[in-house]
């Protein structure tokens, strides 16, 4: 079940980034191209370069693909914890910070001294 996952790891509903990087780019150019058409002059002309250069960026990362078909078999990772002694160090420092503000607390307002009112001297 882990071999599974791992070996899925960089794909989204089972596909993988560079078709998202396709439907982006075919996306942009439709919107480049709907943009330029709107102009007027030579401008909207550019609409054929835009798109031609689309077509070969497209066909470019169809045809040479980086990565392999099929994945590598997935070796099984160790996880190391580096920050270990810092992290306790953290919690020791968070643990005497909130006992010793509990102890204001109990201090400032729980242990409040009440103090008698001052006898009327005639």
């Amino acid at each position: 079940m882990l071999s599974l996952f791992s070996r899925m790891a960089g794909t989204v509903l089972g596909v993988g980034p560079g078709v998202f990087i396709l439907a982006l780019l075919c996306v942009l150019m439709l919107l480049l191209c709907m943009l330029l058409s709107r102009t007027s002059g030579l401008a909207r002309f550019s609409v054929i370069m835009v798109f031609f250069s689309a077509v070969i960026v497209m066909l470019v990362l169809l045809l040479f693909p980086r990565a392999s078909e099929f994945p590598a078999p997935a070796t099984e990772m160790k996880i190391v914890d580096t920050f270990f002694i810092g992290r306790y160090v953290l919690v020791s420092l968070l643990t005497v910070t909130f006992l010793g503000s509990l102890f204001l607390v109990l201090v400032h307002h729980v242990l409040e001294p009440v103090y008698a009112k001052p006898l009327r001297v005639n």
